[in-house]
């Protein structure tokens, strides 16, 4: 049974990426770290995937999360080789995104939301170490991923490459996400986890502070504050996670819109922001600054209609790379079975009729 809370947290974290991008409202990524609570319930699936088929899991989880990147790489590597950018055997990072594929001068920006799964596949290939660690010695594993961003921001260990920053800024959601499959969080006793969360908050929220970034208080731009901000989201949202969230399916509509989500979340990730960047100079056209209420407003729901346009059009390659049949728009409801009521005869059958002549 699928937790649905868990499925709602995952919703409301793509409608604010993507409400995020649109906007460019700092304040959001305080809110709601999305980013890094989409790397806790990856890294606690992939925890759950890992106990069910071992190390198997990597090829299922790469399985599900590529095709859909080689659908946007099919239409877009092209278009920006027509459009200046060089072709060198690089190009085939496409395929593996292991490292920041090459893009050309549109195509940076247009497709810059590829590092998540640069991060999501380093973090994938980590996990079979990393979860027998974390098994072992929790809390010093925890701790390293925080340990190698502290050294990184304070110039101990400086680095020009985003992957050893990214994974001392998002690992440790994902090792997060172990503890909450392990249900580590679920048993730290409130006296325990409250003040955990507390201080985390409060460090982080310190460091905010006092180290803005060029847009000010965007969490993007804060490493170090971001991780410990949402290490203590997470540890409060997903450390008490109800078992069960019936009442998101209370409203048909809402839950078939959660349902949605989860199964696209892939897809509408990848391409909402290729609509952000088309929709831009539109603003201008019609005489709207880039930050009037009613042009940013009409932005996030063209945005949207777009994203659930291309989702009809190519969302369903997830449904492939999962295994599942193919559908347009997911969540539709299956009629359930006619069963007979207790104590009721069982229907009648050519077969027992004729059964029963020949016992005769």
């Amino acid at each position: 049974m699928r937790n649905r809370y868990l499925d709602l947290l995952r919703f409301l974290a793509i409608v604010r990426v993507v409400v995020y991008h649109v906007t460019g409202l700092a304040t959001l990524t305080l809110i709601f770290p999305a980013m890094s609570i989409m790397f806790a319930l990856a890294g606690s699936l992939m925890a759950a995937s890992m106990d069910r088929y071992g190390v198997s899991a990597l090829r299922r989880r790469l399985r599900r999360l590529l095709p859909s990147l080689w659908v946007v790489a099919v239409i877009f590597v092209p278009a920006m080789l027509l459009t200046g950018l060089e072709f060198t055997p690089r190009v085939v990072i496409w395929l593996f995104p292991i490292t920041d594929p090459p893009a050309n001068y549109w195509g940076g920006l247009a497709l810059s939301p590829i590092w998540y799964l640069r991060d999501y596949l380093w973090f994938l290939l980590a996990s079979p170490v990393a979860l027998w660690l974390f098994r072992r010695a929790p809390l010093p594993t925890l701790a390293a991923p925080y340990l190698l961003l502290v050294a990184i921001e304070v110039g101990l260990l400086p680095t020009t490459s985003a992957v050893p920053r990214d994974f001392g800024l998002y690992f440790g959601a994902w090792l997060l996400g172990f503890a909450h499959h392990d249900g580590m969080l679920r048993r730290l006793a409130d006296r325990v986890l409250v003040p955990a969360a507390v201080l985390l908050a409060g460090a982080g929220a310190a460091w905010i502070l006092t180290h803005p970034g060029p847009r000010g208080y965007d969490l993007n731009d804060i490493p170090l504050g971001n991780a410990l901000w949402s290490a203590a989201f997470i540890l409060v949202v997903i450390g008490r996670a109800p078992a069960t969230a019936a009442w998101v399916d209370r409203n048909r509509i809402f839950s078939r819109l959660v349902t949605v989500a989860n199964r696209r979340a892939l897809t509408a990730y990848l391409w909402h922001m290729p609509f952000v960047v088309a929709l831009t100079p539109l603003v201008g056209l019609v005489g709207w600054s880039p930050r009037d209420p009613w042009g940013l407003a009409i932005r996030v729901v063209l945005v949207f209609l777009l994203v659930a346009v291309v989702t009809l059009l190519v969302g369903w390659v997830e449904d492939v790379a999962a295994h599942r049949r193919p559908e347009l728009v997911p969540g539709r409801p299956h009629p359930r079975p006619v069963t007979a009521s207790p104590g009721a005869p069982a229907p009648r059958t050519p077969e027992a009729d004729t059964a029963e002549i020949r016992a005769r």
